[in-house]
This record gives structure tokens, C-alpha cells and sequence, in this order.
């Protein structure tokens, strides 16, 4: 009886196999959303690491435009996967975290920096951690090592920001820089091997 319970709960989890092949397909037909996603932090982190003398204010408006791209290519891969009944609730968390920190960034510009740190801590926990658990229900081929990079860097930077919220800007200016380079070029390359898939379904050569 307890086998029995325990293959049920396995078949809801996030181990299914079906549901993993779904998330997957779901990503690879929305490869282009996370290349956008990819761009968005590479132009974000170049920004700040060639220009860490701008002020807070342009800090704060440069880190809203891309957790709101960010946030918006999340939903839209969210709504597609709805629409097709496939998993669909991690990556929509992630993607209104991400336009919730964006929005409360442009509606306060002038947050002191102590917030401003704070608020983008408590943005990549927890967008890391939805990362984590979107990459458990990716398939291995479909870039899921990518996928749990990007949110363990997530998870480590929003520790790093929480411990020291009370870096000079400067310094927050190369942290956001290097930090949004490395998910950039992880995000390019997740979206690489996602499209590579798709077209591999689309010609027959994949399951």
C-alpha cells in the first residue's frame, strides 16, 4: 500500500516524466524569451561594470528595466505553458518577482541604497531558488546544469547583498555588473541549447 502511495506522489512530483518532457518542451519552444532574457542582463551588466561611478538613481532605474524584461519573458513562458496545460507556476512566480521589484524600484527611485541592496537581495533569493526548482523538472539535455547555475548564482549574490547591505554604491555598481554578466551569458547559452532542441523536435530527431 505504502509503494503503491509512494509511485502516486512520485507521479505529481516534480520527478514525473511527463511533466519534466513538458517543462522542457515548454522552454525549448520559448527559447527566444530567455535569449532576451540573456541579452537584457549582458547590456544591464556591461552598463555597470563599464560606468560603476553613475549614481544610485541610474542604478535603480537600469536594475528596473531589466527585472521588468526579465520579469516579462518569464510570464509570457508562464502563459504558454498555460495555455498548452503544461507547468507553468514556477516560472510565473519568478517572472512577477522579478516586475514586482522593477515596479516598487520606479515607483521609489530615491529608496536609500540600504533598501535598494535589500530589495534586490530578496529578489534573486527567491528568483534563484524558483531557478533551482524549474531546473529539477527540466531534462538533462535541455540545458537543466544551465538552468541550476543561474539560480544558484541568483541564490549566493541575494546572500552576498543581504549580509552586506551597506556597500558603498560603487561597489554594488560591480557586483550587479559581474553578477548580471555571468546569468547573461548562462541565460545566451541555456536559450542555445533550448533552440537547438526545438528545431531537433520540429525535424523529427528528438522525442
Amino acid at each position: 500500500m505504502s509503494s503503491m502511495s509512494g509511485s502516486s506522489d512520485l507521479s505529481r512530483g516534480p520527478f514525473n516524466i511527463e511533466a519534466r518532457r513538458a517543462m522542457s518542451a515548454n522552454l525549448a519552444r520559448n527559447w527566444w524569451a530567455i535569449a532576451i532574457r540573456g541579452v537584457a542582463a549582458v547590456v544591464f551588466g556591461i552598463i555597470a561594470v563599464l560606468a560603476p561611478g553613475v549614481t544610485v538613481l541610474s542604478l535603480v532605474i537600469a536594475f528596473s528595466a531589466y527585472a521588468f524584461v526579465d520579469g516579462a519573458m518569464g510570464v509570457v513562458s508562464a502563459v504558454r505553458a498555460a495555455q498548452r496545460g503544461e507547468t507553468w507556476t514556477y516560472l510565473a512566480a519568478a517572472g512577477i518577482v522579478s516586475i514586482a521589484a522593477a515596479i516598487v524600484a520606479l515607483v521609489w527611485p530615491r529608496l536609500t541604497a540600504v533598501i535598494f541592496v535589500l530589495l534586490i537581495a530578496a529578489r534573486e533569493l527567491v528568483a534563484g531558488g524558483l531557478m533551482v526548482v524549474s531546473a529539477m523538472q527540466l531534462d538533462a539535455d535541455h540545458g537543466r546544469g544551465w538552468l541550476a547555475l543561474c539560480g544558484a548564482l541568483s541564490f549566493i549574490f541575494g546572500i552576498l547583498l543581504a549580509i552586506a547591505p551597506f556597500i558603498a554604491a560603487l561597489v554594488l555598481a560591480w557586483w550587479l555588473g559581474v553578477y548580471a554578466l555571468a546569468i547573461g551569458v548562462s541565460l545566451l547559452i541555456l536559450a542555445y541549447r533550448l533552440r537547438t532542441r526545438h528545431v531537433e523536435r520540429q525535424q523529427g530527431y528528438a522525442p
